[in-house]
């Protein structure tokens, strides 16, 4: 994740920074900011005030840490807040670093699972207040980010959530392989309220039925240097229609890491919150397969493709099932992961 900390005072940036290198340990992107006056070796001064602070972090990353009280944090990222599925996660910590608190967005954004790794890595207390954490039920939200699933409708997995704490039994159906066993809260086929996981949105094995969709798919991508933002987009969309799948079963955009910075791909990747990766020409050279090679891309890119060895490498060699597809100065290929839901 992309973390950003903010602090008020001596003992906050202390604790900040001491919360941003267990994080870094951990594999997290941290960045500490502070008042001028408080600031330690590599803290980033804050100007613009927490508002400020907190619009950026809305933009650009993944979680804010509060080192502060908590209306503060309130305040700063009231604003910016728009829904369960956009929303960063947002935490607040006291300046002595007791307590780790998610704010916003404790289970899709990964707020609960990031005060955890807090309490893991500096002996702070994660306060979780998620009625399915502190009951210890299924939580759907959790489980469809954690198996890359899409929720169809969040009013549904509200109701999902409500009926799994009330006791009320709730149904599941899925047309994938499960690894490990399905919690007893929802394993109930008669229920009338229940989980479908199934590409085929049409399919309501319940009354009322919450879809969670598998984004089965990456898509290896490649353009022109300073390709029209537009027209990479109309490409894009009209190669996926053509594959016959929805945005929403894409799990990730791929492309050469000479492209990291091409503003066409990262517009892609910000308009419909598809994290971009890119490899090496060396690591998209060793992923083993058949690809359709092209001597004019090896000279420029050091590698003989591009898009279909970029959805390979990103998948782990899952099956490329659309080739190469050139038009404009874009090219499009799509892998499928190998896919499996797991209760673990």
């Amino acid at each position: 994740m992309i973390i950003r900390l903010l602090s008020y005072s001596k003992e906050g940036a202390q604790t900040a920074e001491k919360t941003a290198e267990a994080l870094r340990t951990a594999g997290h992107d941290c960045t500490c900011y502070a008042l001028p006056k408080y600031c330690l070796p590599g803290t980033v001064p804050l100007c613009g005030g927490s508002v400020r602070f907190a619009e950026d972090g809305f933009k650009e990353a993944d979680g804010r840490i509060f080192v502060c009280a908590a209306g503060i944090a309130v305040r700063a990222i009231a604003p910016f807040v728009k829904s369960k599925k956009e929303d960063p996660a947002v935490i607040v910590m006291d300046e002595l670093g007791k307590y780790a608190v998610p704010i916003l967005s404790g289970h899709l954004g990964g707020a609960n699972e990031l005060a955890e790794a807090i309490a893991e890595g500096t002996g702070a207390v994660p306060v979780l207040t998620t009625g399915t954490d502190l009951h210890g039920k299924f939580a759907v939200d959790v489980f469809a980010k954690k198996n890359h699933l899409a929720i169809e409708s969040m009013a549904l997995a509200k109701d999902i959530s409500a009926a799994v704490l009330s006791g009320e039994p709730v149904g599941f159906v899925c047309d994938f392989p499960v690894k490990g066993e399905i919690p007893a809260e929802i394993n109930f086929p008669d229920a009338p309220l229940g989980i479908c996981i199934s590409s085929d949105r049409s399919k309501k094995p319940f009354q009322k039925t919450l879809r969670l969709i598998p984004k089965r798919y990456a898509a290896g991508l490649g353009c022109r240097k300073d390709k029209d933002t537009a027209e990479m987009e109309a490409f894009f969309l009209k190669k996926v229609r053509e594959a016959g799948i929805d945005v929403s079963e894409l799990r990730v955009i791929a492309s050469i890491d000479l492209k990291k910075e091409e503003a066409a791909l990262l517009a892609l990747s910000e308009k419909y919150r598809l994290p971009f990766v890119t490899f090496t020409a060396e690591k998209l050279s060793a992923v083993p397969g058949e690809f359709t090679a092209s001597g004019f891309v090896r000279q420029v890119t050091g590698v003989d493709s591009v898009c279909e060895r970029a959805a390979a490498a990103v998948t782990d060699g899952g099956e490329i099932i659309v080739k190469k597809q050139a038009e404009d100065g874009c090219t499009f290929a799509l892998a499928e992961y190998k896919e499996e839901i797991d209760f673990g």
